[in-house]
């Protein structure tokens, strides 16, 4: 029977198992659930949003159901949550295990394998299908938090080169703005451009299941092999989908990761078919434009010189009411 657990002893005995089996005991978790034998707890597993983690079993009682019985429980607890598809990260020679238990192989590299149980996937590509028209399609991922001429540049220059532009906005919500009002902002940015398509990225390209270091910014030494899975994922499942064969990027003097995502970009992509294509960084008063200093100039009330950085769509929404009430709270991330 599976169990929650919740007491000094359950977690003790969680931990030791996962030690026991090569893993480490991870917080926050929304569900930490087990099963015992005489007292003994012999199997573990837990959720944090749309991801399982800490899953084993003691070497005792491998090659039965109880990997199974955990997953299940956890998938069940999401479902009640309203979350409709489920990722786990394990090694590729254990990702077979999972693929028993109907989970689909999104990508693999190196040590990581990436896993959904559901059909997210498969749902999310066909929502796009009717507006893939074919020929030479490129692709932009970008948060825009918020959108600025940098990214109106950006933009403009990869439509110019392509026959249709896929603008993937990130659906993460760990930005200062949230998703809804970036992807307003980035259509309102973009509506004279007729052969840019905006979309969402659900949880498929740089989000806190692909990609969580991007959102951290900190050197997460996990970061190399987030990057080449979420990449990996692009190429070989999205692209093809999307009929892109370039991505453009901008280029990044400011922040580390992205520079480090940019790179791993020209060495993964390219071989799997997608070319990628740099472009500079545009200027004002001789430093690059960014959202970053964007969200800067707003929690300091330096709004008057907004407007060279940002297009008059975006301009309009920051000084309306409710763009207010969201970067006048402080804290911009």
């Amino acid at each position: 029977m599976v169990t929650s657990l919740l007491s000094t002893d359950d977690l003790t005995q969680a931990r030791a198992l996962l030690e026991a089996t090569g893993l480490q005991f991870e917080t926050p978790y929304d569900d930490l659930v087990g099963i015992f034998e005489a007292g003994r707890l012999v199997a573990v597993g837990a959720r944090q949003g749309r991801t399982l983690k800490m899953l084993a079993v003691a070497p005792s009682h491998q090659g039965g159901t109880l990997l199974d019985e955990v997953v299940t429980e956890l998938v069940g607890r999401g479902y009640q949550e309203g979350v409709d598809s489920f990722f786990v990260f394990t090694s590729p020679a254990l990702a077979p295990n999972f693929e028993t238990l109907n989970f689909n192989l999104l990508a693999a590299s190196g040590k990581t394998a990436l896993l959904e149980y559901g059909d997210g996937l498969k749902r999310y590509l066909a929502r796009y299908t009717r507006l893939i028209r074919p020929g030479n399609n490129g692709a932009i991922v970008a948060n825009c938090n918020p959108f600025t001429l940098g990214h109106r540049y950006l933009v403009e220059q990869a439509a110019a080169a392509v026959d249709q532009l896929f603008l993937f906005v990130v659906r993460e919500e760990r930005s200062l703005f949230p998703f809804g009002t970036r992807l307003r902002m980035v259509q309102d940015g973009t509506a004279d451009l007729a052969n840019v398509t905006v979309v969402d990225t659900s949880w498929y390209a740089v989000s806190s299941i692909t990609f969580p270091t991007y959102f951290l910014k900190d050197g997460d030494p996990g970061g190399a092999i987030q990057m080449e899975l979420d990449l990996l994922l692009f190429a070989q499942r999205i692209a093809p989908h999307f009929q892109v064969r370039t991505r453009f990027v901008g280029s990044e003097p400011l922040c580390g990761t992205t520079a480090a995502y940019n790179e791993a970009m020209h060495r993964i992509l390219p071989p799997l078919g997608v070319e990628v294509r740099e472009i500079e960084r545009k200027n004002v008063d001789q430093r690059p434009i960014s959202a970053s200093r964007v969200r800067e100039m707003l929690l300091r009330g330096e709004l008057d010189g907004i407007a060279e950085l940002v297009p008059v769509s975006t301009l309009d929404f920051l000084l309306s009411s409710e763009g207010i009430k969201i970067w006048d709270k402080g804290g911009a991330r």
